[in-house]
């Protein structure tokens, strides 16, 4: 017979675990994700994009969307009452109380190589932080915030051009894989402890983390690659800067002043090395790339200071 498993979770990098997970020798029994939220300016209420595939596919499971689990003795007795031998997390976006814990083996798969960054944003952190790999831990659950016993790891090499959506994706990928390898092998594997020693968190991202200023291409870039999805990357007044690659980390420059005007970029200077710019927008305008951008802003040349030039009233 086989093994009946309730998933928890709420984004795509979810819904990736989720599909694999139905595809395979498992029963999934339900599913648990966030309320439905407003999304835009008109404020739309939408489902989470799991919910949202389960209504795409008709697909006929139990959803469960409570606002919370903590102390909540009626999501508690649903989860009971559906007796799973397993409990699939994946960015599910609430802390699973003791009570639920207790049920059935709770398996997080968590984007990172534990004990690095637990939290909220460990795919961003890996990219801010310049790291050679990252990767995905299957993790059994316990009341702390992500720090229960490893059961397994898949590694993902993070190359120089990998900006946070390539990486969710395959990350997302690995994780789906490492999901079934973990539910195959559970009752060999032997938990391993986490390193205390090795520990370090991630915090929940809030747009103004995208601001940028112009002292170091590389550490912008690596902003940008980490934020290019959301918040994007933007200058103190709201010029944001899209495709954008890292020419070189080196040569000293006046800050933001433009060194090179190309057909389909332009290069900008950093105090510290300097960046190529494909598409530029400014505050409440549509994105355009820089041919249309500087025939709509003739005052930019080579030599031009970037922000100063654009935003003249705020450097008087």
């Amino acid at each position: 017979m086989s093994k009946r498993v309730i998933f928890m979770g709420t984004p795509d990098y979810a819904t990736t675990i989720f599909k694999q997970l139905l595809e395979s020798s498992y029963e999934v029994i339900a599913l648990f994700t966030q309320p439905d939220k407003p999304v835009g300016r008109k404020q739309v209420i939408t489902p989470p994009h799991i919910k949202q595939y389960c209504i795409d596919n008709s697909l006929e499971l139990p959803i469960f969307q409570p606002e919370k689990l903590r102390g909540n003795t009626k999501a508690e007795e649903e989860i009971k009452h559906l007796n799973p031998d397993f409990i699939i997390v994946a960015a599910y976006g609430q802390i699973l109380p003791k009570e639920i814990l207790d049920i059935a083996p709770c398996i997080n798969l968590h984007a990172s190589l534990l004990p690095k960054y637990r939290g909220a944003s460990p795919i961003q952190e890996a990219l801010l932080e310049d790291d050679e790999y990252t990767g995905v831990t299957s993790m059994l659950m316990e009341e702390g915030l992500d720090s229960g016993d490893i059961l397994g790891l898949e590694y993902l090499k993070i190359t120089s051009a990998m900006e946070v959506t390539e990486a969710f994706n395959k990350l997302s990928d690995l994780a789906a894989k490492l999901t079934i390898t973990t539910l195959d092998n559970f009752e060999n594997i032997k938990p391993k402890k986490q390193n205390e020693n090795q520990v370090s968190f991630c915090k929940k991202i809030k747009k103004e983390y995208g601001q940028i200023d112009f002292s170091s291409a590389k550490k912008l870039h690596l902003k940008y690659k980490a934020y290019s999805f959301w918040p994007g990357i933007f200058t103190i007044d709201g010029l944001k800067l899209k495709d954008v690659t890292l020419v070189e980390n080196d040569s000293i420059n006046e800050e933001g002043t433009i060194l090179d005007i190309e057909k389909d970029f332009i290069i900008i200077g950093c105090k510290k090395g300097s960046i190529k710019v494909k598409t530029l927008q400014m505050p409440s305008k549509k994105a355009l790339n820089t041919a249309d951008f500087l025939r709509g802003n003739q005052n930019l040349k080579i030599g031009s200071k970037l922000n100063e030039t654009l935003f003249p009233e705020n450097y008087i």
